[in-house]
């Protein structure tokens, strides 16, 4: 029992006694004899169960829920009220609360009400977490696929902060997708019907990067024959990518920290700004701290972009969606090249697991497409740079045996259920609870 619980009420014998015995229990308690402290430390994410009194003074028990709710409708409240307060518990209850007990109250009583109100809490969460994902898989846009615990914590963070109105900082190794989540990022905003504009720092001379960014009037410098729209005024209003930003020049780094302080910009040769209304992504693909003790990279540039830091698993801490990537990438190759995309033998996955994908998920798109191209061969394999079974338990081999054979089956059947069952003798509910176990979805296996 680990879910936490707030206790208020204006009586320190009873937050007390109160505290003493959910702890007994091993519930974690915090207590409040102020309602305004508790509303203070509550987010919409909160999991636990608050036990409010209703008579406080101050803030008492229904202004507190009424205040609660209005952060999360959904919020467990429970409310103790003595033998006069009947009336007034029966109305919190219309207002939204989950149950009230009047005192004096067993224990076995509070213990079953908090419970219970526990379960009802983490489902709500449960489903709003199911919700965030579904939109996260189905929405416009790209997609992030994958069902490992790294990419699924990955989709929820991107969910949370894609309306939120601050700059990004994405950080992952080469080939890892950096571009992907700044476009999952855009299209799942509400900036998702004005410009995405990507510029990659590293690719462009320095000569050039800097009328690119910011554009410039006719006659700026000897080539401007015309006025040129920079790829920063561009994205306004909507979002603007700056891939391997740590190849971005010193000098330059002064002007883009001015733009994301001021949100405005100057054209090359012009007298006039532009106010712009855009999210900025910065991706690196290594360590900009690293840089900025180095001297290479300007401190303060650092920390304003590094408003929220997001973070990219690269492929091998992520082994188990690989053959979902790869089935995926393959199917996608089988449509661009108009050909059939051949069957994975288990060996063949077994070899794909294996290999430590350096170039992460670039790599396994290629490979995917070579083994299209190619008739089911594939040529990616280095033993040098795989993991063999030796450095597995026998638990962790079977695990992967037996996950490489639902895997094979559901891909074979398309992710059609009654066919995989009867191809492997298995009760639905067993295949039910196998998938759930490995994180595998029937509908990651359709074909697209």
């Amino acid at each position: 029992m680990s879910i936490p619980i707030y206790i208020i009420d204006d009586e320190p014998t009873i937050l007390q006694a109160l505290k003493q015995l959910l702890n007994m229990e091993g519930y974690h308690t915090e207590v409040f004899s102020d309602a305004r402290d508790a509303m203070k430390k509550l987010d919409r994410d909160w999991p636990g169960v608050i036990l409010s009194d209703i008579n406080m003074p101050g803030m008492d028990g229904v202004a507190f829920l009424r205040e609660a709710l209005k952060l999360d409708n959904e919020f467990s409240i429970v409310m103790l009220t003595g033998h006069g307060d009947i009336s007034t518990a029966v109305e919190s209850m219309r207002l939204g609360a989950y149950d009230f007990i009047e005192k004096p109250f067993s224990n076995e009583m509070l213990l079953d009400v908090i419970k219970r109100a526990g379960e009802k809490r983490a489902l709500v969460l449960e489903n709003r977490e199911l919700k965030n994902e579904l939109d996260a898989q189905t929405g416009a846009g790209p997609r992030l696929l994958g069902n490992t615990h790294k990419i699924k914590a990955l989709r929820r963070l991107l969910m949370q902060i894609k309306d939120i109105p601050a700059d990004v900082l994405i950080k992952g190794e080469t080939g890892s997708g950096k571009d992907l989540v700044a476009r999952f990022l855009h299209y799942n905003s509400y900036r998702k019907n004005e410009n995405f504009v990507a510029i990659n720092c590293g690719a462009i001379p320095e000569t050039m990067i800097e009328s690119e960014l910011f554009g410039f009037e006719a006659g700026a410098f000897t080539s401007a024959q015309k006025k040129r729209v920079g790829k920063i005024e561009h994205a306004n209003g909507g979002t603007f990518f700056l891939d391997e930003i740590e190849s971005m020049p010193m000098a330059l780094q002064i002007k883009l920290l001015r733009v994301l302080e001021d949100r405005r910009i100057e054209p090359l040769g012009s007298n006039r700004h532009v106010d712009l209304d855009i999210r900025v992504i910065a991706a690196a693909k290594i360590d900009l701290l690293e840089l900025v003790e180095k001297g290479e990279f300007r401190e303060d540039l650092y920390y304003r972009l590094n408003v929220i830091n997001v973070e990219i698993p690269p492929l091998r801490e992520r082994k188990e969606d690989i053959s979902l990537l790869f089935q995926h990438y393959a199917a996608l190759a089988s449509s661009r090249f108009n050909t059939d995309a051949p069957r994975l033998t288990n060996e063949q996955l077994i070899r794909l697991q294996q290999h430590n994908w350096p170039g992460n998920i670039r790599e396994l798109r290629n490979a995917a497409e070579r083994f299209v191209l190619m008739g089911g061969q594939t040529v990616f394999d280095d033993p040098s740079n795989a993991e063999t079974d030796s450095e597995l338990t026998l638990a962790e081999r079977v695990a992967r045996y037996e996950r490489d054979v639902l895997e094979s089956a559901l891909r074979e059947h398309d992710g059609r259920l009654t066919e995989v069952q009867q191809q492997l003798g298995l009760p639905r509910k067993t295949l039910y609870d196998k998938m759930r176990k490995y994180g595998l979805v029937k509908d990651d296996f359709k074909l697209p």
